[in-house]
């Protein structure tokens, strides 16, 4: 038990890891990728609002805030992962963390997990993510999110997921 616990750990660790990784290659190069306009396949469009009611099961990966820029997230066929900037809730414990909890969440095949995370917490969403408006949802292979006034709802396939605001977080099962 300990064991599955610990790669667990390691596999959520590794995913959030990538996901930065993008995510600052996308906001210093100026998201100019091999996979073509993700963002706009995913349905968030170029411009800083963009229309449309979500869009079909995109491939790839995809990134996007919620207009408030408190909530970020990106979307891959390996999973989901989403960052606040500012939460009130009790930051949830992590397993083995000495560090921060509760910025970071994951969902992917081993299910929901916060990441602990070293370093200062993420910033709000800078002006060149991608936004998706309220009420509109962007799906990548079996994830889909949606975006609301009271936050940031993503499932999977199977409508297992979570859902993400300031006040409060909650896993969907």
């Amino acid at each position: 038990m300990r064991r599955r616990t610990l790669i667990t750990v390691f596999v959520v660790v590794d995913v959030v890891l990538v996901v930065l990784l993008v995510v600052i290659a996308l906001n210093r190069g100026g998201g100019g990728g091999d996979s073509g306009d993700t963002a706009g396949s995913a349905g968030t469009g170029t411009s800083a609002h963009p229309s449309g009611a979500g869009s079909p099961a995109a491939t790839g990966t995809t990134q996007f805030a919620l207009p408030s820029g408190n909530i970020a997230c990106a979307m891959s066929t390996d999973g989901v992962t989403c960052t606040i900037a500012s939460f009130t809730y009790a930051p949830p414990v992590v397993p083995g963390c000495a560090e921060v909890t509760g910025h970071v969440i994951v969902l992917n095949a081993d299910g929901v997990a916060f990441s602990c995370v070293s370093g200062p917490p993420p910033a709000v969403a800078g002006s060149d993510v991608p936004v998706l408006d309220y009420g509109k949802s962007t799906t990548v292979g079996e994830y889909t999110c949606t975006s609301a006034t009271d936050g940031v709802q993503c499932v999977d396939g199977s409508g297992k997921g979570f859902q993400l605001a300031r006040a409060a977080w909650k896993e969907i099962s």
